[in-house]
């Protein structure tokens, strides 16, 4: 039986000189129930079940270990045991015990000549830094470490400690010399020369700098190399972590169903191993079901990457989840309160500020939207790859830039926005961003009058967003097409109190005043892709395919009558319903005069819609409903009024 133990032992011992984990943890294990592990020995076991994602039964063994070199009066060992303790509960999120093994480490080394562990340790004390975003002094601590592994001849230590300075420097805006650090202490992983520790964590920075950066074609690239690496590996943990960047990547590209699987798969593997990292991965999951549509399970992902950490609390996806829900109040309150985080570096702020815009846009606060998309444009300028802005920032800016100037009726700046957006994500290789700076184009043509060209984008953002299965955005592209289904949405418009005008403008300037309100009301109702039928005295009846784009041009009527100093106040009824389409391209049966009933309720000012219309435009804000009876219908009818201010 001994003898068994102690090739179980030597087994073990060479199944972890292999980095054969699994073998390792299942081998050590054995020779440690029989009491024959030392404190090297101990070592390995954590390191092998570190490997393999056992997390607290790592820490437990890497505890023992640190406590049998402290007893042998070995305190060198025992630091840098101590510093992998302080990185296990830091994973965890513990971070007052992390710190606290820290402090042990640095105790022990305090009267230690200098050696290699005094350079783990300014690692240490440097990555702690850049996690806390506190820049300045991370720097200093990683040159030091970058120092003593020169000096002391370690390439891991060398390695780790470039592309922590090498991130460090892009955070500061040093973005070149930052990306050639980045590159160098990767291609040493991509060489093989690294411990497997040292080849996980490069490749691990790295890529995620690359891709809070922008920098899309850089991360795709050492992702695959990346992958490469973890799939030859029989371990869990850090493959997980490289199946989220996977994920990442392959959600740009439009592949949504592997993404989602390699998301999921991370998540499993990763376990508690590294909370930050899996709760990256929930929300990689959360953004992708958010775009498909399914609300329910993309706001369980969030939630789960906001309970581990995730850093932003799984913003701006939330934000624009409960957007998509009619939800703007929300929406709007929450990604304020982000934002409005004074130690949030300009990178982080970069994510967000794209759906401040949207939102903002949303709830008719155009001065924030415009705000938001300076300070995009500034972070993208300080941020610059060889003297331009990268191609992930560059789409989003000019995305966002488009919305606005759309939403001003500035038609050629809104065309040159989106085309430069559509050209960068062409290039990127990203479908769904092209698809709707394309839909969005499609927008600002039919504006312009051009409808030949506006159907062309809107036709062939709907295939991309079909393909995809980006259910929300095939919606919003049918309505604007006028294919959302037989049932047709009826709108009524009318100005209020026009007699009165009349008298206090004079007939000549109400005239004036009228030809405008037409125009501008029969740009908005053909632009949300609607059809007018006919006028009816001071206002308009039209038709559309969908509620939602009948909503969207009520909305866009208000707005605009708003923004002006004189305008006068038009009421807008909307109702969805059963019509019998007459041969000279008129509407008549119930729902047309159900809708000219809700019309004639409504208050100057207002939009009032029937709540049965609503289905498939629920990502409006509406008040509570109240039962109207209308004449010439028997029973009554729920109505509610659309919040557009």
């Amino acid at each position: 039986m001994s003898q068994v133990l102690d090739d179980s032992l030597d087994a073990g011992r060479e199944a972890a000189r292999k980095h054969a984990w699994r073998d390792a943890y299942e081998l050590l294990q054995k020779a440690d129930a029989a009491g024959l592990l030392g404190a090297e020995d101990l070592a390995h076991l954590g390191e092998a079940a570190w490997w393999t994602s056992r997390l607290e039964e790592a820490i437990d063994f890497r505890e023992r270990a640190y406590a049998a070199h402290v007893e042998a009066g070995e305190p060198r060992r025992a630091a840098l045991l101590a510093m992998m303790i302080s990185g296990d509960h830091a994973k965890k999120g513990a971070v007052s015990v992390a710190g606290g093994w820290l402090s042990r480490a640095t105790r022990l080394l305090a009267d230690q000549p200098e050696g290699i562990e005094h350079g783990h340790l300014a690692l240490a004390r440097g990555t702690a830094a850049v996690m806390m975003g506190e820049l300045k002094p991370a720097q200093e601590d990683l040159a030091r470490a970058h120092e003593l592994a020169t000096r002391f001849g370690d390439r891991n230590l060398e390695a780790m400690a470039m592309v922590f300075e090498g991130t460090v420097l892009v955070m500061s805006g040093q973005v070149n010399e930052g990306l050639a650090l980045l590159d160098e202490a990767t291609a040493a992983a991509v060489s093989g020369e690294l411990e497997p520790l040292a080849t996980g964590m490069v490749y691990c920075v790295t890529i995620h700098s690359c891709q809070t950066l922008g920098d899309c074609g850089r991360a795709a690239e050492w992702t695959t190399a990346a992958n490469r690496w973890c799939d030859r590996l029989d371990v869990s943990g850090f493959p997980g972590a490289c199946r989220v960047h996977r994920a990442e990547i392959m959600r740009l590209q439009g592949d949504w169903d592997r993404a989602e699987e390699q998301a999921v798969q991370a998540c499993d593997e990763l376990g508690g191993y590294f909370n930050l990292i899996t709760s990256a991965g929930f929300y990689e999951i959360g953004e992708i079901r958010r775009r498909r549509g399914d609300f329910a399970e993309a706001e369980e992902a969030y939630r789960k990457a906001s309970e581990l950490g995730h850093p932003t609390g799984s913003e701006p996806g939330v934000s624009l989840l409960r957007l998509a829900q009619g939800k703007v109040d929300s929406a709007a309150a929450a990604i304020k309160r982000e934002l409005a985080n004074e130690g949030m570096d300009p990178l982080t702020r970069a994510r967000l500020l794209p759906a401040q815009v949207e939102i903002a846009l949303a709830a008719g606060e155009l001065a924030r939207a415009r705000a938001a998309a300076a300070e995009l444009e500034e972070i993208g300028d300080q941020y610059q790859v060889d003297g331009r802005r990268t191609p992930h920032l560059e789409g989003t800016l000019q995305l966002a830039l488009g919305q606005i100037r759309l939403a001003e009726r500035d038609f050629e700046g809104a065309r040159s926005a989106f085309k430069a957006a559509r050209s960068t994500w062409e290039k990127v290789g990203a479908p769904y961003e092209t698809a709707q700076a394309r839909m969005l184009l499609g927008i600002v043509y039919r504006g312009e009058g051009d409808e030949h060209s506006a159907r062309d984008e809107i036709a062939a953002a709907k295939a991309t967003f079909e393909r995809l299965g980006a259910a929300l955005d095939v919606q919003r592209a049918a309505e604007l097409l006028g294919e959302a289904g037989t049932a047709r949405t009826f709108v009524f418009t009318d100005i209020v109190d026009s007699t009165k005008l009349v008298e206090a403008l004079g007939e000549e300037k109400w005239q004036k005043l009228l030809k405008w309100h037409d125009r501008l009301l029969r740009e908005r109702i053909e632009e949300a892709g609607g059809e007018v039928i006919k006028q009816t005295g001071d206002g308009y009846f039209a038709a559309f395919g969908s509620s939602g784009g009948a909503i969207d041009a009520a909305i866009a009527i208000q707005r605009a009558l708003d923004d002006e100093p004189i305008a006068p106040d038009v009421r807008i009824g909307v109702h969805s319903g059963k019509a019998f389409h007459t041969e000279d391209d008129d509407y008549t049966g119930q729902g047309v005069h159900m809708a000219a009933r809700i019309g004639a309720l409504a208050g100057g000012g207002e939009i009032l819609v029937s709540t049965a219309s609503l289905d498939g435009a629920s990502r409006f804000r509406l008040s509570e409903p109240r039962s109207e009876a209308l004449k010439g219908f028997a029973e009554p009818v729920e109505l509610a009024a659309v919040g557009w201010r």
